[in-house]
């Protein structure tokens, strides 16, 4: 599939050769190119003529082409009608405050009097149409958004040309690739359709925008939204309604009748908690509860195993369709369960870095739609967090891809002998923006924590007029009591300092509007600022810690600013503040391959890792070590994990349950 072109019209005699070459012409010079015959957004627009097609691109004008000279008054009528529908769509989506009527627009961002067959060449004709006008880009930009569904929050673009970077990025439109127009407008070829992405290459957005069209198409389909994370799925449910209101949905939104948004497991006594307990209540097969003996993994297979023996080839659908979101959080049992309970299409979409050590990255999962471009986060602030999360400045590599994993991540690869030189292409959200701006800063604190961060946002306020306190976020990636210690202290000194208020997302579990948000690892999953500050005493090998380390660090669209303890034992190298150094020189990442003999190294620590007892395995051997009766580990399960302790060592797990188990 082509990267840069996407196709939404029907090819034929008349139009093949002029579709080949513009789609020639957009993967070659990298330009985002749309072919339609008609407005995507909505199913009702169709028109009797049928020849003509509808060119979108960046800085051209809508540029609508008649491809059989012949019938000029058929072509004549499409193109009112399509300008027509496009004035009904802007009215619809309030753009109209924005870019005006159609006959203001109509005079100089829209081409139509062109045939097919007096098109020299694909060059001449784009430059034919070329726009030199920054706001008439940005209004062109604004009426693709209506051809392909993209919408944009009108209030948040702004009909003005923003002079600085805060409001550039803030404003950018946001326009589907080709890849993220496919998965949207294409019907699926197969049952499960699995969706593959870097953070931030928008795939929770996708699935909304599916879940929103199949949901106004099949008015008796049963959708059910799931997610592994409670929180995440909290989220979602309360953006779901938001997204619907912000697309026009007239149709009601029928929960639990209609449309669920749930966790994977839920409770044996509430049916709607959970995918898990939907499907046992369904089929009325027993519910397993979590146990000493029962895993998520476990619970699903014997499922799968009872819903098979009561029904064998005969089973009835729970559900018309079933969205799973961070799929890396589930194991095989739980797809294998769901495509029985699901009559249509199963949508799996899952981050391929977001665990570092999955053993294979690509080769195992095998996408429908692999979405490599990340539109979030500048790609010299991707690279470096990929980088530190891998070890690649490190002599002892923690993980290593080849050649073809890297390109599956979205990397142009060079090879020069032993050294890997890894590009990203230029994202179109900083595309106008000067390449120089600072996107990522490695920050060494001796004095007290609070006290950097508080220098830090004072330099945000100084450098940006017009951030708020919501855009920011503040990480704490180690799992230590010490950090909740400093946000309590932070809270107190960025209310005195700024007249801010903050919001603790660990106690809030959300993300709060006009706060500055703190939080641990474990609670901004689907979050963007932009501007994140991480915090770290240490940087450690662990896989979990890794894994965070990357996705913190990619959780802002602006600057990432990455704050170590100063110190030999911080972790932090020479080697890692040169490689970031590299990478912002040159755009791009030097790497050296390790030898054979390091890849084993590499494999063998690997293996450690996955064959390690997981933090459940070891909490149930400190429970039984200090017999902690089976009544009172759950509620202990759960305080760890909400302490932010799963990837402490044992003793200090040992530790924590000691001084809590009193209160029970």
């Amino acid at each position: 599939m082509s990267d840069y072109f996407f196709l939404g019209a029907e090819k034929n005699s008349s139009n093949a050769d002029f579709i080949d070459s513009i789609e020639s012409y957009a993967n070659s010079n990298k330009t985002l190119i749309y072919i339609l015959d008609r407005p995507l957004t909505d199913n009702k627009y169709s028109y009797s003529y049928n020849n003509a097609l509808i060119l979108l691109s960046s800085k051209k004008k809508i540029t609508i082409i008649n491809c059989d000279h012949k019938n000029n008054d058929s072509y004549d009528d499409f193109v009112e009608d399509v300008i027509e529908d496009l004035s009904s769509i802007s009215d619809k989506y309030q753009y109209k405050s924005v870019i005006g009527r159609s006959r203001h627009w109509r005079a100089n961002l829209l081409e139509t009097d062109l045939s097919i067959t007096e098109i020299k060449d694909i060059p001449t004709l784009l430059q034919t149409v070329k726009l030199s006008d920054d706001l008439e880009s940005k209004k062109v930009d604004l009426m693709i958004s209506l051809f392909i569904g993209s919408i944009n929050d009108i209030n948040r673009v702004k009909d003005n040309v923003p002079t600085n970077l805060l409001d550039k990025v803030k404003q950018k439109i946001q326009l589907f690739d080709s890849d993220q127009t496919r998965f949207i407008y294409k019907n699926p070829e197969k049952k499960n359709i699995k969706i593959q992405g870097l953070s931030g290459t928008g795939k929770t957005e996708l699935l909304l925008h599916k879940l929103k069209d199949l949901y106004i198409k099949e008015p008796n389909a049963k959708i059910i939204f799931t997610c592994h994370n409670k929180i995440l799925a909290h989220t979602i449910r309360r953006r779901i309604p938001e997204f619907f209101n912000f697309m026009k949905v007239e149709q009601q939104i029928e929960w639990k009748d209609r449309l669920w948004c749930i966790h994977s497991w839920g409770s044996g006594k509430d049916r709607d908690s959970g995918v898990y307990s939907y499907i046992c209540n369904y089929y009325q097969i027993p519910f397993n509860s979590y146990s000493n003996a029962m895993s998520f993994d476990k619970a699903c297979k014997i499922a799968i195993e009872d819903i098979k023996e009561k029904y064998g080839n005969e089973i009835p659908p729970a559900f018309t369709y079933i969205f799973i979101d961070e799929s890396q959080d589930f194991d095989d049992d739980f797809f294998i369960l769901c495509d029985l309970a699901t009559e249509k299409n199963l949508y799996i979409a899952g981050d391929i870095f977001q665990s570092i050590f999955d053993e294979n990255i690509m080769s195992s999962i095998e996408p429908d739609f692999l979405l490599s471009k990340c539109y979030r986060t500048d790609s010299r602030t991707l690279m470096f967090a990929h980088a530190l999360g891998m070890g690649l400045f490190e002599a002892n590599k923690l993980r290593w891809l080849e050649e073809k994993e890297w390109k599956d991540c979205g990397y142009n690869v060079r090879i020069e002998g032993s050294n890997y030189y890894l590009s990203r292409e230029p994202l179109k959200r900083f595309e106008d923006l000067d390449d120089d701006f600072e996107s990522i800063r490695i920050v060494e604190f001796e004095t007290s924590i609070p006290n950097k961060i508080i220098d830090i946002i004072s330099e945000i306020i100084s450098e940006n007029k017009t951030v708020k306190p919501d855009d920011i976020g503040i990480i704490f990636l180690d799992n230590s009591r010490s950090i909740y210690d400093n946000a309590d202290i932070l809270e107190l000194e960025i209310q005195n300092n700024f007249k801010w208020e903050v919001n603790k997302a660990y106690e809030s579990k959300e993300k709060e509007d006009g706060k500055v948000l703190i939080s641990n690892r474990n609670n901004v999953k689907g979050l963007e600022f932009p501007f994140v500050i991480c915090i770290t005493n240490r940087i450690s090998d662990g896989s979990s810690y890794r894994n965070s380390l990357y996705t913190m660090l990619t959780r802002s669209f602006i600057k990432s600013y990455f704050l170590v303890k100063g110190g030999e034992r911080s972790g932090l190298t020479d080697k890692m503040t040169e490689g970031l150094q590299y990478i912002i020189d040159h755009k791009e990442m030097l790497i050296h391959e390790p030898t054979d003999d390091e890849k084993i190294n590499i494999q063998t620590r690997f293996n450690y890792i996955k064959q390690r007892k997981s933090h459940y395995d070891v909490m149930m051997d400190i429970f039984d070590e200090l017999s902690i009766e089976i009544k009172y580990r759950n509620k202990l399960l759960d305080m760890v994990k909400n302490t932010g302790l799963i990837e402490a060592d044992k003793k200090v797990l040992i530790r924590f349950v000691n001084n809590n188990k009193e209160f029970l």
